[in-house]
C-alpha cells in the first residue's frame, strides 16, 4: 500500500510591517531603550531586534543612530506642539497672560508626562536639529506664539527667551531629580511648585518698570 506523502509543515509567517508601521515600531523601541538604559543604550540594530525585524531592515529608514534619534525628537516635538496648541485654544478668548500661563503649564505637564521624549528632544547632542524642517517649524511656531502674547503684555525685550528658559529649567530639574533639594519631595508637589514658579514669573511681567 502506497504511503501518502507527508504534508510539509507550513512555515510560520515572519513578522512584517508596512512602510509607516516599521518606522513607528522602531521609534517606540528606541523610546523603550532610552527608558531602560539611557540614550547611550540605543543602536539601530537593537531597535530592530526589539521591533522583531532583521538587523538590516531599519537602515533604509534610519541609516545611523543620529537619524533614528532625530526621528524620535521629531515625534516628541510634534506632540509637544499639539499639547501647547490645544491648551491655548481652550483659553483663546482670555487675556494674553492667561494664554501664556496655558503655554507654560502645557509644556510642564507634557514634559512630566513624557520624560523620555523630553530627554531626547532636549539634548541637541543626540540629534541633528538643523536637518529637521518639522522640528524647526514646530518650535518656531511655539516661539512666535509666545512672542506675540508677550508683546501684548508689554513685556521687555528678552522675555521670550526668559520664559522658555524658565519652563525648560523647571522641567529639566524635575526629570533630573533636583526638586527634592529645593523642598519639593513628592510627585504631587512638583507640578504645584512649578506652577507657582511660573505664576511668579508671569506676575513679574506686569509690574511697573521705572
Amino acid at each position: 500500500m502506497a504511503r501518502r506523502p507527508v504534508a510539509k509543515a507550513k512555515k510560520k509567517p515572519s513578522r512584517t510591517y508596512h512602510h509607516g508601521k516599521l518606522r513607528e515600531a522602531l521609534i517606540e523601541a528606541t523610546l523603550r531603550l532610552v527608558e531602560e538604559g539611557g540614550p547611550e543604550a540605543v543602536t539601530v540594530r537593537e531597535a530592530a531586534r526589539r521591533s522583531g525585524v532583521s538587523s538590516g531592515a531599519p537602515f533604509r529608514h534610519f541609516p545611523n543612530r543620529t537619524v533614528l534619534m532625530t526621528a524620535v525628537a521629531e515625534e516628541a516635538t510634534r506632540r509637544l506642539h499639539a499639547a501647547v496648541v490645544a491648551a491655548v485654544e481652550l483659553v483663546a478668548n482670555q487675556p494674553p497672560l492667561v494664554q501664556l500661563r496655558a503655554i507654560g503649564r502645557a509644556y510642564l505637564q507634557w514634559a512630566s508626562d513624557n520624560p523620555t521624549h523630553f530627554a531626547v528632544v532636549s539634548n541637541r547632542g543626540l540629534i541633528d536639529y538643523e536637518s529637521s524642517s518639522s522640528m524647526k517649524r514646530d518650535n518656531e511656531d511655539i516661539q512666535a506664539l509666545m512672542g506675540r502674547l508677550l508683546d501684548a503684555t508689554g513685556a521687555p525685550a528678552g522675555a521670550t527667551l526668559a520664559a522658555r528658559a524658565l519652563v525648560y529649567g523647571l522641567a529639566r530639574m524635575r526629570i533630573d531629580g533636583h526638586l527634592p533639594q529645593w523642598g519639593v519631595s513628592s510627585s504631587g508637589e512638583a507640578l504645584a511648585a512649578m506652577d507657582a514658579a511660573l505664576d511668579l514669573f508671569l506676575e513679574g511681567l506686569l509690574r511697573p518698570r521705572g
